[in-house]
């Protein structure tokens, strides 16, 4: 069942539901027992993986990054530069900024100075008080200073059609160009190493020069990486050179005069920025921050992979801890303890995009949109397979389960109800329309509740599966996208109009008791502790306290790194299937203090999740995914 009976206490007053205590979850076909488990086998913790910690948005758009001691400098486009306390990473803020003359892309710190390139050349600013930031001199030059690196007393600055600039800082309030080297291509940026610059040089590859006299820089290597060079880092006797649009080159540069490109990472989207230590290195991407073991150059590796809300322009390492310039989204810490990312349990492919799932027994019950309705048996969850499937004449975007039959809510077409008692062949045995676009489905008892877009929500009697039939009905102010019911409530995910809370006493008349807005668009809820979880697309997941119904008030927010699309709640945890970014779990044990444990990213956009005694089933554009949980008692899970 979708939303399995809860153990409530209802208060009347006034003839409607005032107050219930729940004292188990809804988790979307998954019953509500506390599962005792390995960790090894089954449930891991996922703050003991590469996670997020805390952010602290600019008011431009953060494009470089560079810390030092407890603080981060941020160039920051059109806001100058920003400089960040971070000597606690949880709570990184705003303490000091400054603005530059041009557009700020790049920044490096040396010697209590932050040198900041940008649109008119590069920028010296005084930072010895971080809260009080001042320009004390500056370089212009003919064309954008992109990338700055520093050593000793002089700045090198990737100059783009005019090559590496050399700069002398030795007096930073008077700093001056001493020369320049033109290189073939397009100066992106610029790494120092060992007495050499290395320039990431557009579709020119990496030019070595030889800066041993700063006064005459002069190119002595270079090697075609065949594509876009756009960024480098070198440690060791390797570079790391971000190239074209997927992915980065392992160049061998033990002899800087004969580079040589050694292997080739493949990266989830555009390599914007690189960082590296140790043997790991940081890629800023469009997607978010990527880790590749660098342990052995010649067989580098992702391990570890990390959404974040904007676009990642740029990522700068101190300690345990990975600083991402996020444009729009300012800066966000990650924990690096561990770069790793957890793994898959299992995946199955299926032939249409899942949207939704839900489980029980041992089966997930896929819902794929217009390819209908998938049965996989996931018994165990490193093998699942489908057994069955039936094509929907509309499009499958929800399901619901009760023993042998399953209730698809099909779009257009309304609710199928179809007999799964043999999985393999599964047969449509009933159906009924619905006046607009069926989009979201719960069930209780002899009823289903059925999210119906512009028609609110449908109440439909299936005591006789083969001829369902609507006996109630009441429109919603927004469009009806997902629905749990909790004893005698609906609580609908309203779309723009947030949280409706629907009594179903007579299910022949629900009305309306109570609403909340939220501040996105309410795509699914689940209802738990006397709470409503509220996937709320760009706004993240809304935390609703419902104990009064009537008065619903939304108690706290977690901001996902993407678009949350749905949810299910287990204990103290909440599973968010937040579109890119994958899976999102976060501990709501006090909901307004709620805040992300951790995550996974899939292999295609995540739409819908569900809990199996074992895995969480995550829904995405690939098929069925199957994830470890989280671990703890608090969070229903005992190791």
């Amino acid at each position: 069942m979708i939303a399995p009976p809860f153990i409530a206490v209802l208060a009347r007053s006034h003839g409607l539901p005032r107050a219930f205590v729940v004292a188990s979850v809804v988790v979307a076909g998954c019953g509500t027992e506390i599962i005792t488990t390995s960790p090894a086998d089954h449930c891991i913790d996922y703050t003991d993986y590469l996670h997020w910690v805390g952010s602290v948005g600019t008011p431009g758009l953060a494009r470089g990054v560079a810390v030092a001691g407890d603080h981060a400098y941020v160039a920051d486009w059109q806001s100058g530069l920003q400089v960040i306390d971070v000597s606690n990473p949880a709570s990184p803020r705003l303490v000091g900024a400054t603005d530059t003359p041009d557009r700020a892309g790049s920044v490096a710190v040396s010697g209590g100075y932050a040198y900041v390139a940008n649109a008119a050349g590069l920028t010296a600013i005084d930072v010895s008080n971080p809260v009080s930031p001042r320009i004390v001199g500056g370089v212009n030059t003919p064309d954008w200073a992109l990338s700055v690196a520093v050593s000793g007393d002089n700045a090198y600055v990737a100059g783009g059609d005019f090559g590496l600039y050399v700069m002398d800082i030795s007096n930073p309030e008077s700093p001056r160009l001493l020369t320049s080297a033109d290189t073939p291509g397009y100066a992106e940026d610029v790494f120092l190493a060992g007495g050499y610059a290395y320039v990431a040089d557009g579709y020119s590859g990496v030019q070595v020069l030889d800066v041993s006299d700063a006064l005459s820089p002069q190119i002595i290597g270079s090697v075609n990486i065949e594509g876009f060079a756009r960024r480098v880092a070198v440690a060791g006797t390797h570079a790391y050179v971000a190239f074209g649009t997927w992915g980065v080159r392992v160049i061998d540069v033990s002899r800087p005069a004969t580079p040589r490109v050694v292997s080739t990472v493949l990266t989830r989207s555009i390599v914007l920025g690189l960082t590296v230590d140790g043997n790991e290195a940081h890629l800023a991407e469009d997607r978010g921050l990527e880790v590749i073991d660098i342990s052995d150059p010649s067989s580098a590796s992702v391990i570890g992979w990390i959404v974040t809300p904007e676009v990642a322009r740029d990522a700068a390492i101190a300690g345990d801890f990975t600083y991402v310039a996020n444009g729009a989204s300012g800066l966000q810490v990650i924990d690096r303890s561990n770069p790793a990312s957890p793994q898959l349990l299992g995946t199955v492919d299926t032939p249409g995009a899942a949207w939704a799932v839900t489980v029980e027994g041992d089966f997930a019950y896929v819902a794929a949109e217009a390819s209908g309705l998938y049965v996989v048996d996931a018994s165990d969850p490193a093998s699942p397979h489908i057994l069955g499937s039936i094509d929907t004449p509309g499009a499958a975007w929800a399901v619901a389960v009760d023993g042998i039959l399953a209730y698809v809510a099909d779009g257009l077409d309304g609710v199928q109800v179809i007999d799964v008692s043999d999985p393999v062949a599964p047969r449509i045995v009933g159906s009924v329309d619905t006046p607009s676009h069926a989009q979201g489905v719960a069930l209780t008892g002899n009823h289903l509740y059925v999210a119906d877009w512009l028609a609110g929500l449908q109440v439909i009697d299936v005591s006789n599966p083969a001829s369902p039939r609507i006996v109630g009905r009441v429109d919603t102010p927004g469009a009806a996208l997902g629905v749990a019911v909790v004893v005698n409530l609906a609580f609908v995910a309203d779309a723009t109009s947030g949280l409706q809370v629907i009594d179903v006493t007579n299910p022949a008349s629900p009305q309306i008791i109570g609403s909340v807005d939220t501040p996105g668009t309410a795509v699914a809820v689940a209802v738990s502790g006397g709470f409503a979880y509220v996937a709320d697309g760009t706004s993240g997941l809304q935390m609703i306290d419902v104990n009064t119904p009537s008065e619903p008030q939304i108690a706290g927010t977690v901001d996902t790194p993407q678009l949350a699309r749905g949810v299910t709640v287990l204990g103290a945890i909440a599973y968010v299937a937040d579109e890119v970014s994958g899976l999102q779990v976060i501990d709501v044990t006090a909901p307004q203090a709620a805040r992300i444990l951790g995550g996974l990213g899939v292999p295609g956009r995540a739409r819908g999740v569900a809990l199996s005694g074992q895995s969480v089933c995550v829904a995405d554009e690939s098929g069925l995914q199957l994830i470890r949980p989280q671990c703890g008692p608090a969070y229903g899970l005992i190791p």
